[in-house]
């Protein structure tokens, strides 16, 4: 084997193939994503009919406002963390800006 097929994976989506970058060590945790996203994707795709590249972006959607909608134990809310650190940036890069016209 190859150092450049030792980075690398061939997965199956949908019955497509595919080969993606991946190191060694993250092989088992990109297989299961890939396990897990293949499942959606035909979830999705027996509800919509959708197929190809719209049944992509429906399931990367999908996944992403699950994502953003988790709440985490104690009370945490992901989307409202991810609120507050962008206000946290734009008063950092206004803050920022004053000091560059300083100097």
């Amino acid at each position: 084997m190859s150092r450049k097929e030792a980075n690398t994976l061939d997965i199956v989506l949908m019955g497509r193939e595919y080969r993606v970058a991946c190191t060694p060590d993250e092989r088992e945790a990109l297989q299961g994503a890939v396990a897990f996203v293949d499942e959606k994707m035909r979830e999705i795709g027996a509800k919509t009919k959708s197929t190809g590249e719209r049944l992509a972006v429906m399931t990367a959607l999908n996944l992403a406002h699950e994502l953003l909608s988790i709440k985490l134990p104690g009370g945490f809310d992901l989307q409202e963390f991810r609120r507050r650190i962008a206000g946290m940036q734009s008063r950092l890069d206004e803050a920022m800006a004053s000091q560059e016209q300083l100097f």
